[in-house]
């Protein structure tokens, strides 16, 4: 992983083990987003600018934890696309 539970759950300002299961869950679906939106499988990928992607994978899971129920998962991948724009290959 990118992010550790405790890195997340600092970033959420979480205080609490009872979400521990879904953040888990939000870190490796984040993390699934940002692969698909850089176009590759291998997290090494990721791992190469940990800074910007690192930020890009907790802004996904903010997104996710805090939007269950609304979430416009069209803004959420702009804004990552955004982020991500430097490690996107043109084309497919």
């Amino acid at each position: 992983m990118i992010v550790s539970l405790k890195e997340v759950k600092n970033y959420l300002r979480i205080d609490f083990d009872d979400d521990n299961k879904l953040i888990y869950q939000l870190i490796d679906t984040a993390q699934k987003l940002c692969m698909e939106i850089v176009r590759t499988d291998d997290i090494a990928v990721l791992n190469a600018d940990k800074k910007t992607c690192k930020t890009a994978v907790l802004y996904a899971v903010e997104y996710l934890y805090e939007n269950r129920e609304k979430a416009d998962h069209n803004e959420m991948k702009l804004t990552l696309r955004a982020l991500l724009a430097n490690y996107r290959p043109e084309g497919f």
